[in-house]
């Protein structure tokens, strides 16, 4: 039977008001000291058209040379399409979405998304990173409209038309769901990804999967991701198990955030060097100690998602 967490009740729509404080980490001027660069950050309501309608609320990170790169030009208005001729060079047109669980939420396991969007933004070269909330939190095919909605505002108001998903826990089926059948994302990471609706994952090969999982996840066990590997089959895939580390990886999260901050780069095609990644992907944005605190601020401990 696939393993899944399933809603205690039906939760109405956020709003991206519940998230006041909650668009930047706590320690982000450590990094904007080091790498004397500050990037952007848009709270954003999405329109998503599907039969039950309303917006997705969540946070999207820009690369502070956004708009003077070629990536693209400054939106006018948020109905403006991108012609194909006006998209970016290849290398500036990859975008992050990050998913988290099954209450919803805008920063992920152990905060990770909170920091890990904003190191994206800040690399050389710069990736947008979406951190994206849902609207009816738990329920497989309206969240996968929800990551839809997200590629299609991205591509329509910056010429982003890559894509790399990750998602925790629920939200891994989430990411699998929408990349399945969709070219444009280049890679999928997952931490502690359920196998109920992630059957998706099989149409994933030949690209880039990444699953990070806890051997001492009580929610969701480590061999969530070990049958998602093998559902995936041959091609470029890798599953790191933290040992004794639980549903949030909370006894690792830095690391985790370092490899999901590389796998997104490699997948963009971006290449991090050795003083980049120690002045950026090392960078400590979320201390130990304030990541529980965030979690629940940012949604990411609604019912039924937890950390252990």
């Amino acid at each position: 039977m696939a393993a899944t967490l399933l809603p205690h009740a039906a939760q109405k729509p956020h709003s991206i008001h519940s998230y006041a404080g909650l668009a930047k980490p706590p320690h982000l001027t450590r990094l904007e000291e080091t790498t004397h660069k500050v990037g952007q950050v848009e709270p954003l309501s999405i329109d998503v058209d599907d039969a039950h309608g309303g917006f997705v609320p969540g946070f999207l990170h820009l690369p502070p040379d956004i708009f003077t790169t070629g990536t693209a030009a400054e939106p006018e208005s948020t109905t403006t399409t991108k012609p194909a001729s006006a998209l970016p060079p290849h290398h500036h047109r990859t975008a992050a979405i990050l998913l988290s669980g099954a209450g919803g939420g805008v920063t992920g396991p152990s905060s990770i998304y909170l920091s890990l969007a904003c190191k994206l933004a800040t690399l050389g070269r710069g990736i947008p990173s979406l951190r994206l909330d849902y609207r009816y939190p738990a329920v497989t095919e309206r969240c996968t409209r929800d990551a839809q909605a997200g590629m299609a505002y991205l591509r329509d108001m910056y010429g982003l038309d890559r894509f790399v998903l990750v998602g925790w826990s629920f939200g891994g089926a989430v990411a699998f769901s929408a990349a399945a059948d969709d070219p444009r994302v280049v890679g999928v990471a997952t931490v502690a990804s359920q196998t109920a609706d992630a059957e998706g994952i099989g149409k994933l090969a030949p690209r880039p999967v990444l699953l990070l999982h806890g051997s001492g996840d009580n929610t969701l066990s480590v061999g969530c991701s070990q049958r998602l590997l093998h559902w995936y089959g041959a091609g470029d895939r890798m599953l790191q198990v933290f040992e004794g580390d639980n549903h949030s990886l909370s006894g690792k999260a830095e690391r985790a955030e370092e490899m999901l901050c590389e796998f997104v780069a490699r997948c963009a095609g971006v290449r991090v060097d050795a003083a980049e990644r120690r002045s950026v992907v090392e960078a400590e944005l979320v201390e130990d100690g304030e990541r529980h605190g965030l979690m629940e601020k940012g949604g990411d401990l609604r019912a039924p998602e937890r950390e252990d």
